[in-house]
């Protein structure tokens, strides 16, 4: 399984909001067969089992952005990806969580 963080930051825009430019390139890759993502505050978590859909989607995320009229998109991707076992974006958070003190 392969996890990905992708930001965007549209630059050059009239505004310093970005979530216009960020929703719609999240629903650029909504309808894309074999992802799985989850919006975070910092970025988007990508999850996949092939990386070419990984690679397809922020490659659709950025250009969507740079058809809204962006001429400057900077786009940071982060990749993990795991051969040994499957794990999926929610167990990794959970993993994290057992390993906490309790409050």
């Amino acid at each position: 399984m392969i996890q990905a963080e992708i930001s965007i930051y549209p630059m050059g825009t009239s505004s310093t909001s970005a979530s216009f430019y960020i929703a719609k390139a999240i629903e650029s890759i909504q309808k894309l067969d074999g992802i799985r993502y989850q919006i975070n505050p910092m970025g988007t978590v990508l999850e996949s089992e092939n990386i070419d859909v990984i690679y397809e989607a922020s490659k659709k995320m950025m250009e969507v952005v740079h058809n809204l009229g962006v001429n400057r998109v900077e786009v940071i991707l982060k990749i993990d990806s795991r051969k040994d076992k499957q794990t999926k974006m929610e167990e990794k958070i959970e993993s994290i969580k057992k390993q906490m003190s309790p409050d």
